[in-house]
């Protein structure tokens, strides 16, 4: 893929080089958003085209989708420098853009709005800053204590418990390997496939059409992640019954003590199977990271997986924000 120019701001693809250099910004911020990870956006931008550049020292990632861009992440840089990359991005978008409707920035961390907001003292100048754009409250990061994730303590998980020791009463012989991306890649695509099948099957008609409107992206993005699983330094586990693989998950480190759930697909034919893998899963995050807490990521706006993800009685929900143009 080759550069694009937009003005004379030169922006370079973002390709799996591009990892260190996205990383050392990433590891002087302390944030615990689980799309703030190298893995996270190549997987999920592996059906766009992801472009890159240094802009006032900041880290600016921007996607191409049917000729307009966007930014996928907020600049990542020392908080002095954001609002004005903030600013040089959105002019780099409408001159790239057929009109400044498509301009947005995605996934801002809370503390970023705040700042942009907070732009200058000049209570004019701040008027005219939030008279151009507007922000949104998105969707949120669903965070745990990982021993609370582990031990499943207190009446809140006794249906948690439950529904693993039905699983583990119902399949005594289950066995449970780390994820092996050339072992087991087939398999993931199948269980994937049957998956999104039974998904639909048991979605409210309501939520299926747009679920269906994603999964293609999603499917690019499972193939993704198992064509680099070691060059994205990935961890995962997969369960197998009666020699089929039912389940597979994939997670990663985003800070000292924070990891995250990037995908986990289970057979929803197997009941507890998704309760057992997710608490064995936690139980590896903690082992092989040392972390205190276990992002799972958001809901995507489907209210049964807003049920699930509470379920798990999160330690704290963290927003995410958009910023548009007016």
């Amino acid at each position: 893929m080759a550069n694009l120019t937009v003005n004379e701001q030169v922006l370079k693809p973002f390709t799996l080089d591009v990892k260190p250099v996205l990383e050392k910004y990433l590891s002087r911020l302390h944030i615990d958003l689980s799309d703030y990870t190298f893995a996270a956006n190549y997987i999920w931008l592996a059906n766009s085209s992801g472009f890159y550049a240094i802009i006032n020292k900041c880290f600016c990632l921007f996607v191409m989708t049917a000729g307009e861009l966007t930014m996928i992440l907020p600049p990542l840089g020392k908080k002095k420098y954001i609002t004005d990359a903030m600013i040089s991005c959105f002019t780099i978008m409408n001159e790239n853009n057929s009109s400044p409707y498509y301009a947005r920035i995605d996934y801002v961390q809370e503390a970023m709005v705040e700042e942009f907001a907070m732009y200058t003292d000049d209570a004019q100048s701040m008027f005219v800053m939030m008279d151009n754009y507007i922000v949104e409250k998105k969707l949120v990061d669903y965070i745990y204590l990982v021993d609370s994730l582990i031990y499943l303590r207190g009446n809140s998980y006794h249906t948690k418990r439950t529904e693993i020791n039905k699983f583990k009463k119902s399949y005594p012989d289950c066995v449970v390997e780390e994820l092996d991306s050339s072992k087991h890649k087939d398999e993931i695509i199948l269980l994937f496939n049957k998956w999104v099948t039974d998904r639909v099957k048991y979605m409210p008609s309501e939520e299926a059409e747009n679920f269906l409107e994603g999964i293609h992206q999603e499917r690019i993005a499972v193939k993704q992640m198992i064509k680099n699983y070691n060059e994205l330094s990935l961890i995962g586990l997969v369960i197998y019954i009666n020699g089929e693989l039912k389940g597979f998950t994939v997670g990663e480190k985003i800070n000292e003590d924070t990891a995250s759930v990037i995908i986990e697909k289970t057979d929803f034919e197997i009941l507890g199977c998704a309760q057992f893998i997710f608490r064995e899963f936690s139980k590896i995050l903690k082992e092989h990271y040392r972390v205190t807490y276990i992002n799972v990521g958001d809901d995507m706006g489907f209210e049964n997986l807003r049920k699930v993800k509470m379920s798990y009685r999160p330690f704290k929900l963290v927003p995410k924000y958009t910023i548009y143009q007016k």
